[in-house]
């Protein structure tokens, strides 16, 4: 049985300050660090320059869009004129206690970070609204299913239990049999993972004879790195896997951090920590500002991290901000509905009609018999574009793929506009496994 998990707040002056005062926090910190970066930050000054902003000129939060936006292409530039981290930093890199990078694709030099004392202590308290907001207390033990690496990760999460006094158990380097004999042996109460992962490990426990939903001590779930954290069938899976409350969160390796949380009254998204960012819907065409209700692209400007200022940042991400009345928990953040939907660049064009995996994954995960799946893209005698969905099916399930291929494919089709899915058997232990961000769609149109 999944209890319910306690209220509480890790800043209660701050998440729950009338939206006026918040605002006016917000100036008052965008003031400061659009003033530190101009004076600091050689590639900042002189974008600002450029762009004829100097820092007097923010009156109001409205005056932030007088500011240019940070792309990532400009970031990965930055470090190529300027090895290795470009003239980005505020202060000497002698100061730096941590480096973190992006994992890179297709042998692209990976992003890289650099972190201050001060930083790592925001980047760890940060941590600290998601956690303690879920219900996660000094009393928990805290489970971290992941690969300690240069990626940033669940980095911040681990340092976040010591500020909790929680006990934080850190796996990288196990398998997944190793994992769940270890959350079993040490009675761990929260485990932080992928979604993707956190379904793989219920896999192998079947697997292994383990019914992680009564042989585990699990009650709470910490997700992040993909949009399934917030997809409701996917969560729900999870949920009944490990007979636990899961909740989403969202960072990235360039603000250190995450910035988006699920509280313990999971509202069906993500509250936004406002007290420590400012976060805009932009239309990722136009750049023109979006409103509440209306889907686009987070742009992020960060008050916390130091060592290299996020400002006016274009993460890529695909979210539809609501206001915080829409959560029962009293905090004044506004939140992301259904957390971050996926990626602007994650949609592909199939014959006329948009197709986001995360919608795909929506669709998929509400059929039982699937345990796996992958998204495949293709352009048939050169003209015709085609997308089939691969899924492994679980055990007992097997003879039902014919009425499952039927009935899958039907619903692909009414939640795409009458697109055409083609849907596949595949062989058992066939289809990829992920333990951080998984990547289910194969575009093999741009080989």
């Amino acid at each position: 049985m999944i209890t319910e998990l306690p209220l509480g707040y890790w800043n209660p002056k701050n998440e729950l300050m009338p939206r006026e005062e918040l605002e006016a926090l917000q100036l008052k910190k965008l003031r400061r660090v659009v003033e530190r970066a101009y004076h600091k930050s050689p590639f900042h000054r002189t974008k600002f320059d450029e762009a004829g902003f100097k820092p007097e000129q923010l009156r109001s939060l409205a005056d932030i869009e007088r500011i240019p936006f940070t792309t990532k292409e400009e970031w990965l530039q930055e470090q190529q004129r300027h090895p290795l981290f470009g003239d980005m930093l505020t202060t000497s890199p002698d100061l730096a206690i941590r480096y973190h990078s992006t994992s890179g694709t297709s042998g692209r030099t990976p992003l890289r970070v650099l972190d201050s004392i001060r930083d790592w202590q925001w980047i760890s308290d940060m941590w600290g609204y998601a956690f303690y907001g879920f219900g996660i207390r000094s009393t928990d033990i805290v489970y971290l299913s992941f690969a300690y690496g240069a990626f940033i990760g669940f980095w911040g999460a681990h340092y976040c239990c010591e500020k909790l006094g929680a006990l934080t158990v850190a796996s990288g380097g196990m398998s997944s049999e190793g994992r769940i004999k270890q959350i079993l042996e040490l009675g761990a109460t929260t485990i932080c993972a992928t979604p993707t992962y956190a379904l793989r490990l219920a896999q192998v426990a079947s697997e292994m004879g383990i019914d992680l939903a009564k042989d585990s001590k699990v009650d709470k779930i910490i997700l992040s790195g993909e949009p399934g954290g917030s997809v409701p069938s996917t969560k729900r899976l999870i949920e009944t896997a490990w007979s636990a409350k899961a909740a989403d969160t969202a960072g990235m390796t360039e603000i250190g951090t995450l910035v988006v949380f699920e509280c313990s009254k999971q509202p069906g998204g993500t509250h936004i920590i406002e007290d420590h960012l400012i976060d805009e819907v932009i239309d990722p065409k136009t750049g023109g500002k979006l409103g509440y209700g209306e889907r686009g692209e987070r742009v992020v400007t960060s008050f916390g991290r130091g060592f290299i200022p996020l400002i006016r940042y274009r993460t890529g991400d695909l979210v539809e901000k609501v206001p915080g009345t829409s959560c029962t928990c009293g905090r004044t953040f506004d939140l992301y509905k259904g957390g971050i939907l996926g990626r602007v660049d994650d949609m592909k064009l199939i014959r006329g009609t948009n197709v986001f995996p995360s919608a795909v994954e929506a669709i998929v995960r509400e059929f039982e018999a699937v345990d796996e799946f992958q998204i495949a893209l293709t352009r048939e005698e050169g003209i015709r574009d085609e997308i089939t969905v691969a899924v492994e099916l679980k055990p007992s399930f097997d003879d039902q793929f014919p009425m499952l291929s039927v009935e899958l494919g039907k619903a692909l089709a009414e939640g795409h506009e009458g697109l055409r899915f083609n849907v596949r058997l595949a062989e058992r232990g066939s289809l990829p496994r992920f333990e951080l961000k998984a990547r289910r769609l194969i575009d093999k149109r741009e080989v």
